[in-house]
């Protein structure tokens, strides 16, 4: 089902387990810091904050279904930017450990704000490239237009386990990312976005880099 409306992706916030009077205050108050923000510094298209809750909210919520609740943290968000989908799902599950990369100096200080205000202990703001960051194993990597999907793997999948769950928004491109991948076993699928028709998000487990020859040939 396409939550194509406000109401409908509110309503639909609603069923998921995660959300209680104390999540949505959260959420309200996130909302509410974006749009005072956003008149400071461009954190996301101006036109996208009358459909915040289809466009931001839920669109960062609806990867929470791919991930079991037992799901132990934790989980790493690559170019965080406004707060998508990473400070989201913090808000979503302040049970979760959750790492936000984010190299821009302006949106780090933001994000670092929001996180204070919104109450969220669970947030750690990493403010530099990712290539600076040290590794760890997480058990989820979510990155929305953070990088194309080869350069995305060639960059984070040393924080990647086999039981890492790997959620990429890639909107209209996911499909023809994934099929045009090579270099990398997976176990990699697509999902119809529940925000846009057109839209997916790749889904699944990295197994490693291709095995090559001796010759730097694939055998």
């Amino acid at each position: 089902m396409i939550l194509d409306s406000e109401d409908a992706a509110k309503g639909w916030l609603g069923t998921l387990p995660e959300w209680d009077a104390a999540a949505a205050q959260r959420i309200d108050t996130l909302i509410a810091l974006l749009r005072e923000e956003n008149g400071r510094q461009n954190l996301v298209a101006a036109a996208s904050l009358d459909s915040v809750w289809q466009r931001h909210i839920v669109d960062s919520a609806q990867l929470l279904a791919f991930v079991p609740r037992e799901t132990s943290s934790p989980w790493l968000d690559l170019g965080t930017g406004a707060g998508f989908p990473g400070l989201a799902v913090a808000a979503l599950r302040p049970d979760l450990e959750v790492h936000l990369v984010e190299s821009r100096t302006r949106r780090v200080e933001w994000l670092e704000r929001a996180a204070r205000a919104l109450g969220l202990a669970n947030v750690t703001v990493h403010g530099s490239r990712l290539e600076l960051v040290e590794t760890f194993p997480v058990r989820v990597i979510s990155a929305r237009a953070f990088a194309p999907l080869p350069k995305l793997l060639d960059l984070s999948a040393r924080f990647s386990t086999e039981d890492t769950v790997w959620l990429l928004p890639k909107g209209r491109s996911a499909a023809h990312e994934l099929a045009e991948l090579t270099g990398w076993r997976h176990m990699f699928h697509v999902e119809q976005s529940r925000t846009d028709p057109d839209a997916g998000v790749i889904v699944g487990t990295l197994i490693g880099p291709e095995k090559r020859g001796k010759k730097g040939k694939r055998p």
